[in-house]
């Protein structure tokens, strides 16, 4: 396959690089590992500090990315390495088996109403379930479902109620190289662990949950139908957020402020508000930091709504044994001793680290700062590395919000378009 750009993750960065370089009439070849485009913002249920519908903004660019007949889509493809080729570069991809025709299947559900088999849903962080064969959620662009093997007992149920044979039990990885003119990395983040600070009780205690897990309990087709605790389902009348639980801590190897832990707690609490409007809402926090426009107010407006925001440190979490979390903290306003404050339910604002390393993983020659997010050498070029033709843009590069991201994302795409123009003189 060749094309002028090839942007290497389909999240609201890559999507709005995409349409850009399309727009432009550049032949676009947009790749990304999931099953469906969209990324961590489609996973989300409002955004700050207007809160917006996540799925309203980013729905319409992936149908955009999808019907754009300048852009091609490979989704559930990894992208194995990039490699200079003179002023162009040669990208080996592997797509994943679907176990699923592409090109015969018309997305009808009926081989996931069939199937009898479930499975811990990766889409709800593990709190809703779904079938062994499914689409991964309701408005995943492209709508083709996944058929995972490792957990199917090839009953044949769903290969025998699909209207047009498209269930392949035999389907291999299909291994293809992509000649682009350049490369834009919006590869975009992972969050912290939830075990990276053992003494929080994340990834163990029940009620102890990532911020992830709280938007998709806030999110009106969430897994509960409404905010339940996971253990026993039962609504929360006690909420705590433990702010920096992943971030600004050496010893767990993110010692960097991920700018947008502040901000989305303060979302989720306000939203919280409006759903439990008779719960307890506490923030516990070392330092707010509300830094873009209009974030300040939305901080004040918090506030004013009840929110209790106490300036402390949380030294450990444990739980009762109802399975409630108990928050041992410190005050830091005051001379006040430790002491310990039972929730219902306890979210841990967890950072941004970078999910793909180019230089660890062996993928692309690029250099990569003390964080591991890509290095970017010019500050009045934020969108350069250090390879020249590769650009980078959104989280890959730090962490940042979403108007930040999408902002990124253009200028990402005019850099590449420039270089296109150079190379072509």
């Amino acid at each position: 396959m060749k094309c002028d750009a090839l942007v290497i993750g389909a999240g609201i960065a890559g999507l709005q690089a995409a349409l850009d370089l399309a727009d432009q009439g550049k032949q676009v070849i947009l790749v990304d590992r999931d099953p469906s485009i969209g990324g961590r913002m489609i996973n989300l249920s409002k955004v700050f500090p207007t809160l917006d519908c996540a799925s309203c903004i980013t729905t319409p660019r992936m149908a955009s990315v999808a019907h754009h007949p300048n852009i091609k889509t490979l989704t559930y493809t990894e992208v194995d390495s990039v490699t200079p080729v003179g002023p162009r570069f040669l990208a080996k991809v592997t797509k994943k088996p679907r176990y699923i025709r592409e090109d015969l299947c018309i997305g009808c559900k009926r081989c996931e109403e069939e199937c009898i088999l479930y499975l811990s849903d990766e889409y709800d962080h593990g709190l809703g379930a779904k079938k062994v064969v499914s689409i991964p959620f309701t408005n995943a662009i492209p709508q083709l479902p996944v058929l995972d093997m490792d957990e199917c007992m090839l009953c044949g149920a769903c290969a025998k109620a699909c209207p047009t044979d498209a269930i392949d039990f035999m389907q291999e990885p299909v291994h293809e190289e992509i000649d682009a003119g350049t490369v834009i990395l919006a590869t975009g983040y992972n969050i912290t662990p939830m075990d990276a600070k053992r003494q929080y009780g994340g990834g163990k205690l029940p009620n102890v949950i990532s911020p992830f897990m709280a938007e998709r309990l806030l999110a009106p087709h969430g897994p509960y139908g409404g905010v339940m605790r996971p253990s026993d389902g039962k609504i929360p009348s006690s909420i705590a957020y433990v702010q920096c639980a992943g971030s600004r801590d050496a010893s767990i190897g993110v010692p960097y402020c991920s700018r947008v832990c502040c901000m989305y707690a303060i979302k989720q609490a306000m939203l919280l508000s409006g759903s439990l409007p008779i719960a307890d809402i506490t923030i516990y926090y070392m330092d707010i930091r509300a830094f873009g426009k209009g974030y300040e107010q939305f901080y004040q407006n918090a506030k004013a709504m009840g929110i209790e925001f106490v300036k402390a440190k949380v030294a450990k979490i444990t739980e009762d044994e109802e399975h409630n979390p108990i928050v041992r903290i410190e005050r830091q306003e005051g001379t006040s001793a430790p002491e310990e404050v039972k929730h219902d339910l306890v979210v841990l604002s967890l950072g941004m680290v970078p999910a793909w390393v180019p230089d660890r993983d062996g993928i692309i020659p690029l250099e990569v700062g003390a964080d591991s997010f890509v290095r970017t050498p010019r500050l009045t070029a934020p969108n350069l590395t250090s390879l020249p033709g590769v650009f980078a843009a959104g989280a890959a590069t730090g962490p940042k919000d979403i108007v930040d991201t999408i902002v990124e994302a253009s200028a990402a795409a005019m850099e590449a378009s420039n270089y296109l123009e150079a190379c072509a003189k």
